[in-house]
């Protein structure tokens, strides 16, 4: 049953090309034309660096796919990918609200597989979404390779693959954690604007309070920082996995910190969505 809740939403979600073009195809599309104008602009300043005296000039390094690859997968959890996800995840969360369906739906199926259903579609969303990020940033790589005349290799090691596993793991969790905050909304106001602004308020304003902490005299691996602010706790992972953070930190439980953050954000407001959803009077929507 609850694979049929996760096949019927998903099958809803690809209808709606609007929202999907939207969430998964804007960003990438907008990170691409940002990679190639860059592209364009480097070809011009290899041309002045051209008439130079050779003695004043450096050899072209080739450009390392692995690089890209690893470089893309430490920003995929950036606030336009977030934004622009949150669209997609809200639409899913609130679209039987707008159209007054849920009544048609609980009949043939139990809530907890309705409401775990459209976790798991906006979950496969956005995993296409942090995906075709990668590929574009390989795509703007490429073509950034052949603009400039550069050669293009790819080396990707054994331990290159484990950090850009554990980043691509680690930014699928923190877009999740994101977008759960649009379910809550959805169930308790049951309006789409809420679902897509208040989760945009909530971040916004986490990002401008966690700049306020050292005014607090809380550092970015108190326990503080880290449980209230589940961007600070993506970060301080983020960094660890990439192997800038001292031993001291790391023994001092900044890790434990940081994940019990990111799961008591992704918990809290799925438990509290599903409770309020399973009590909720349907007939009147």
């Amino acid at each position: 049953m609850l694979a049929d809740a996760i096949r019927s939403e998903s099958w809803r979600l690809l209808k709606n090309r609007t929202v999907l073009s939207w969430s998964l195809i804007f960003v990438p599309l907008v990170w691409l034309a940002v990679l190639i104008g860059g592209a364009v602009i480097d070809a011009k300043v290899d041309r002045m660096a051209d008439q130079l005296p050779p003695q004043l000039t450096s050899a072209r390094a080739a450009l390392d796919l692995g690089d890209t690859l690893l470089s893309a997968a430490g920003q995929l959890a950036n606030p336009a990918l977030l934004a622009f996800l949150l669209i997609g995840a809200a639409t899913v969360f609130s679209s039987d609200y707008r159209w007054e369906t849920w009544r048609l739906i609980t009949a043939r199926n139990s809530r907890p597989n309705l409401i775990m259903g459209k976790v798991g579609a906006v979950k496969l969303m956005t995993l296409a979404g942090l995906v075709l990020f990668l590929a574009a940033a390989l795509l703007g790589a490429a073509i950034k390779g052949v603009v400039l005349d550069r050669d293009l290799v790819f080396r990707f090691g054994g331990e290159d693959a484990l950090t850009f596993g554990l980043l691509f793991l680690l930014a699928f969790v923190r877009v999740v954690q994101f977008l759960l905050l649009s379910l809550l909304t959805a169930v308790l106001t049951r309006s789409q604007l809420a679902a897509l602004f208040v989760p945009l308020v909530v971040g916004v304003a986490q990002a401008f309070l966690v700049t306020l902490a050292p005014i607090l005299g809380w550092s970015a691996a108190d326990w503080q920082t880290l449980l209230l602010f589940p961007g600070a706790a993506y970060e301080a992972l983020k960094t660890v996995i990439l192997g800038g953070v001292p031993t001291a930190v790391l023994q001092d439980g900044v890790v434990l910190r940081a994940v019990a953050s990111l799961a008591l954000w992704s918990l809290v407001p799925f438990s509290l969505a599903l409770w309020w959803f399973s009590r909720q009077d349907l007939s009147k929507e």
